[in-house]
């Protein structure tokens, strides 16, 4: 993207360097202290629409939108007459056809349909410090704005605390802590997803969670991610942790059991080990072989009682993109999601995130195509989830009419966890006996926050809603991190309702690619979406010689 701006003064949010695709720092950081668009939103909720100062300013977009190949350069349409999907209960009336009316809820699935209140999905949030330290405001916000949250790889095996026996784990703490989270708080929308790479098979991770979960949590097997080629890394300052780890059967670089390397430790020339995770699939060498291996997986979780299964996908070209949407359909997938080129939870390799991969707009735009292909053939077409670079209600739009009608879902990585960070910044201000365990890292409230309150129940514009969907004795248990989600939730469902209401569509499954148009014939060409002055040029002429 080339959305290159540091600063946007209408809104007053400011990014620490140039922002990078989503509109996030390219480095975001959990002490920071404000303030770009989404972490203004934790706290502002739906205001962050709308420019700052009303009735003392006025405002004028850039419309720099025309350089380059993004999803940037898609622009929404508009229309001047007409409504669509009103549904049962609404007519076409002016008084039924307003914003607020327009449903955004979504589901995916082949056979049971798994319901959520926003289109919106976490991405997987696995074996990274990041998930483990601010999971409860993930999960819990999450589960009270009706929405999926994916519990990534690998949590199973670096808990030191889960008991593995030849290959069958018998006790996993740290995840029926995740589960727990989400668990408490669901209300029939939304789900728990939960990942599955080698290490995590090798370790029965499914077959423990189908024992004690059954059908509560969806299984999701990975080929990969969009901010890197390789397994899943974290990393880890501790030499007897990164030993354990090896013991584990992780691969740790460089090899904490090396004398040499143990001595370096000790010298603190080394101070930190790179745990990874191992390539799938390394034995077979054509998609046929793929094909029989991926499906044998899916046979046997099915045989063991799993009935909602999903595939995630990385940036890979255009054969894997093909086989990924294909396998799919094929095995009755519940969903598949499709991730862009490249972000990450902090320990991809950053040069990698720059230079590897199909960037998410060429990437998604052909997902469409090869959905169309399938869908002409009479093939059922999995549902798509999209992921790489979004955070805002544009995006959500823009993603879901791009790839439709296939689009159920939209992936956002990043973005969520800024809720986490800062409603766990400014929640062990208020509790500063709890500051540790809740990893905060202020000691008193910043000017970025005080400008909108001095107490949570002034900073959180969510605060009442969630009072009175949990009650008031339950507030108190509410992580402020998951009300700060609640308020970027209610941003995006808000945003989205509008620009639906803007394109006369009162109802997600009336988005289509006829919704947008191209500000420039690059990403015309790769899209196939027409340029903005000859979208509906035909129909313009008609009026105009009639």
């Amino acid at each position: 993207m080339f959305e290159s701006r540091k600063n946007n003064d209408a809104l007053g949010s400011l990014n620490r360097g140039i922002p990078c695709e989503s509109g996030l720092c390219t480095l975001c950081d959990s002490a920071c202290k404000g303030k770009c668009e989404t972490w203004l939103s934790c706290m502002e909720g739906r205001k962050m629409l709308y420019p700052r100062r009303f009735g003392f300013s006025t405002a004028g977009a850039d419309n720099t939108t025309s350089l380059g190949v993004g999803y940037h350069a898609l622009r929404i349409q508009g229309y001047a007459y007409g409504s669509s999907g009103m549904g049962k209960k609404l007519t076409d009336d002016p008084d039924d056809c307003i914003f607020p009316n327009v449903n955004i809820e979504t589901e995916f699935g082949s056979k049971i349909k798994t319901k959520s209140r926003i289109p919106i999905m976490t991405g997987a949030l696995g074996s990274t410090f990041i998930a483990a330290r601010y999971w409860p405001s993930f999960a819990v916000g999450a589960a009270l704005s009706g929405f999926p949250i994916v519990i990534g790889e690998n949590v199973v095996g670096v808990d030191k605390n889960s008991k593995i026996l030849n290959g069958k784990t018998l006790e996993s703490p740290e995840l029926d802590r995740r589960i727990g989270y989400f668990k408490r708080y669901y209300d029939g929308y939304g789900a728990i997803i939960i990942q599955m790479n080698v290490e995590d098979t090798r370790n029965g991770v499914a077959e423990y969670l189908i024992d004690k979960y059954g059908n509560d949590v969806i299984i999701e097997l990975k080929w990969g991610q969009g901010a890197k080629d390789i397994g899943g890394e974290i990393q880890v300052s501790d030499l007897d942790y990164a030993q354990f780890l090896k013991w584990r059967g992780y691969v740790v670089d460089p090899d904490p059991t090396d004398p040499i390397v143990i001595e370096a430790y000790k010298n603190r020339a080394i101070i930190s080990f790179a745990r990874h995770s191992r390539l799938g699939a390394t034995n077979k060498h054509t998609p046929a072989e793929y094909r029989d291996s991926f499906f044998e997986s899916i046979a046997y979780l099915r045989k063991i009682g799993f009935e909602r299964i999903t595939l995630k996908t990385g940036a890979y070209g255009m054969e894997n993109l093909a086989m990924a949407i294909r396998y799919s359909a094929d095995a009755q997938l519940d969903l598949l999601t499709i991730d862009g080129a490249g972000g990450g939870t902090g320990m991809s390799p950053w040069n990698m995130m720059q230079n590897w991969g199909i960037p998410s707009l060429a990437l998604h735009a052909k997902t469409y195509e090869y959905c169309e292909i399938l869908a002409k053939r009479g093939i059922r077409v999995p549902d798509i989830s999209l992921a790489g670079g979004f955070a805002r209600e544009d995006h959500l739009f823009k993603a879901l009419s791009l790839v439709s009608p296939y689009a159920k879902m939209i992936c956002l990585g990043r973005a969520p966890m800024i809720a986490g960070f800062l409603g766990s910044n400014i929640e062990g201000v208020f509790h500063p006996d709890r500051k540790a365990a809740l990893n905060g890292h202020w000691d008193v409230l910043p000017p970025s926050v005080t400008e909108y309150g001095k107490y949570p129940e002034e900073i959180f514009s969510l605060w009442e809603t969630v009072k009175n969907k949990v009650g008031a004795n339950e507030i108190n248990n509410i992580p402020l991190g998951a009300i700060a989600l609640c308020g970027y939730a209610d941003k995006l469902a808000c945003g989205l309702q509008q620009f639906m209401a803007g394109v006369r569509k009162f109802d997600i499954s009336q988005l289509s690619r006829e919704d947008l148009v191209t500000a420039n014939r690059e990403t015309e060409a790769v899209t196939g979406i027409p340029f903005m002055t000859e979208a509906l040029d035909d129909k313009a002429k008609a009026v105009l010689n009639s």
